[in-house]
Order: structure tokens, then sequence, then C-alpha cells
């Protein structure tokens, strides 16, 4: 079933109406009078309508039913990543929103080898791709996809959550599975995970005296867009949001 996000929409007396790009893309679609159809407030309700017309001006459609949108986890995930080169970050962002992550930071650090000057100007693209995955895998909101600028600024985005992860390849760890199970009641968790070469021994450290749990995977290697997926998989399944 086509689902849309309510921008561009406005609904009032049982009608959805329509403008704007949302409103060409049912056109494209070729939607016809009749069809269902889900406009999604963004916050996690879903307005299940049936399509009334379509022409050139706007859409409208018939609201049958208000509810929660059922693919929202119970869970709130930070997904914080050490910024990878080239397109690794729609990979990982389109991923990360597919499994359930409730944003996507990426951040600099010390093995980054992309540093672009100005990343700000990739947000507005970004968000797109973000949007697009969250039509495709009928989720309720659409998680945000932002930059947390150095290494300090997304440990303290990490620390500010009730659960905070730091996905480490070596050294001492704990691993994520008994992390999880001895954190059954978390309602916000962020995941760190780094870039190519993964992170420099004193970032562990400072993760460590944040009070982050430093996390290992297992004794395979992933790559640094492989690895948020996995973590945000464990944490869906370990509270229940995958069965």
């Amino acid at each position: 079933m086509a689902r849309f996000f309510m921008a561009g929409t406005n609904i009032a007396g049982g009608m959805a109406i329509m403008k704007g790009r949302d409103a060409e893309h049912v056109r494209v679609l070729r939607l016809r009078p009749g069809e269902d159809m889900i406009i999604c407030d963004g916050r996690g309700t879903d307005y299940k309508c049936r399509l009334v017309k379509a022409d050139k001006e706007q859409v409208e459609a018939e609201v049958v039913e208000v509810v929660r949108c059922p693919a929202e986890p119970s869970v709130k995930v930070s997904v914080l990543c050490g910024l990878p080169k080239g397109d690794k970050t729609d990979y990982i962002i389109q991923k990360s929103v597919e499994a359930g992550a409730e944003e996507i930071l990426f951040f600099t650090s010390a093995r980054c080898v992309a540093k672009p000057e100005t990343p700000e100007k990739k947000l507005e693209r970004w968000q797109r791709i973000a949007e697009e995955a969250a039509k495709q895998s009928g989720r309720g909101i659409i998680p945000r996809v932002s930059w947390a600028g150095d290494f300090a600024g997304a440990l303290d985005a990490a620390v500010k959550k009730d659960l905070g992860l730091f996905m480490y390849e070596t050294g001492e760890r704990e691993a994520l599975n008994a992390v999880l199970e001895a954190n059954p009641g978390s309602k916000t968790a962020a995941v760190m995970t780094g870039p190519e070469g993964g992170f420099e021994p004193f970032e562990a450290d400072l993760a460590r005296i944040a009070g982050l749990h430093i996390c290992s995977m297992g004794e395979r290697i992933l790559r640094c867009e492989t690895a948020p997926v996995v973590a945000l998989t464990a944490i869906m399944y370990a509270t229940g949001n995958l069965a």
C-alpha cells in the first residue's frame, strides 16, 4: 500500500488534501479513485485513506481509520557513526532506518579518512534517503539525520541516552548480548561505531570514562557500514522489536 508523510497535506473534516511533491507522487504511481493509501503524521500516527480524486492541482482522499503505526520500536536508538568514505553513508542511513533507528548522526574521529569541510551540505540529501527508507519500511516517523561534529560531540550525544554502547574490536570488552540482557528496561540507547580502521585506543578509553559500555560483537571484524546495522538489529531483537 502506498505510504506518504504529512508534508504538504492537510486533514480536516475526514478528508486529506495533498499538494506538492506527494500529490505528484500519487499521480506518478497512477493510483485510482477507490484505492487505499496511508498518510502518516511523522509522529507515529497513520491515517488510512481511500483516494477520492487526483488532478493537476491536488489530491483528495477520505480518511477511513486513524491508528498508531505498528512499525515503531519500543526503544529509541541513536546510531552514531564515524564518517566513512564515499556513499557508505547512504547505506548506513537506509538500513538503519529500515532496522528501526530513531536518528542517525555522523561525526569525525581520529581514523576518519573522509573529512569534508562542510558535511552539513549533505544533510538535505541524507534526509531524503531517510524519508524514502521510512516510506518503504512502513515507519511512523522519518528518522533525523544530523552532523554531530567531532568525537567529543558524538560522545556527548551518546551519554545522554539510557544505554550507551561503544563498538570496539579489540582489548577489554563486554559481550553485546550480555549488556543488552542486563539492561532490559532502557527506553533510549546509543550505538557508536567507528570509520574505516575503527577507533583509536584513546577514544575507547574516553568512551569508557564517560560511562559507555565497550562492546564486542564477536570475533568477526565488521565493515564500518555493517557494524551499526548489526548492533541496531541486536538491540531490536533483545527488546522484542523483531518478534
